[in-house]
């Protein structure tokens, strides 16, 4: 079966995407676990950050579905937090950003809103 291009973002997928790779920390972080998965304590060390602010981070990911976590039990009972990044691939381009703003929702157009206010 050939393969088949995966569907083009709707305004929301990519401003979700695009505001949860607008931060240095998230880029980091996909960077770090493009080459291994890791579990939280260990990327929170690696990437020199708390695991409070780590875990906001990984949040914003995982709900952009750009990394997935799952829970893992260690050989002595405890339970880990393993995080991978998931496949993607975005284009972006003049005419991919004009299509997906035609599909963008009210609550998208809100949330911008309300960026700009701050």
């Amino acid at each position: 079966m050939p393969d088949v291009p995966p569907p083009a973002a709707t305004g929301d997928e990519l401003l979700k995407v695009l505001s949860a790779l607008g931060n240095p920390h998230r880029m980091r972080i996909v960077a770090a676990l493009l080459e291994r998965r890791n579990y939280v304590s260990a990327l929170a060390r690696e990437i020199g950050i708390s695991r409070p602010l780590l875990h906001m981070h990984l949040q914003r990911l995982e709900a952009a579905g750009l990394v997935v976590g799952t829970l893992e039990l260690a050989e002595d009972g405890k339970s880990m937090k393993y995080f991978d990044v998931t496949p993607f691939a975005y284009e972006l381009t003049p005419d991919v950003v004009a299509r997906a703003a035609t599909t963008l929702t009210e609550a998208a157009k809100t949330g911008a809103e309300k960026e700009e206010a701050k």
